[in-house]
């Protein structure tokens, strides 16, 4: 997690460091959120809400499993395509225990 100076470093933060699977922001600004939903290359974006949504259990993609780390998972679709799917979440300050 890092705060950041605007959404402009917000989104170069993570198209550098990211590991694409799950990212998220914090944003009352509907423009901005659209563009952050747009511009961030990862399997799961979230705008106001916790990335711990971000598993098979909610997404439906995978059985839910117990390893302790997130890895990249391969997205829905044909290998090579371009149009691959995204998990999208938009909430309003949802978490999850």
């Amino acid at each position: 997690m890092r705060v950041v100076a605007g959404l402009d470093a917000a989104i170069e933060h993570i198209n550098t460091y990211s590991s694409q699977h799950t990212d998220s922001i914090v944003t009352e600004n509907y423009s901005k959120a659209m563009r952050f939903l747009r511009e961030v290359d990862s399997s799961s974006v979230m705008v106001n809400a916790s990335t711990r949504f971000a598993d098979g259990l909610n997404t439906g993609w995978a059985p839910r499993s117990a390893s302790p780390r997130q890895d990249p998972c391969a997205r829905p679709g044909r290998p090579g395509r371009a149009d691959l799917a995204e998990f999208i979440v938009l909430g309003s300050g949802q978490i999850r225990t």
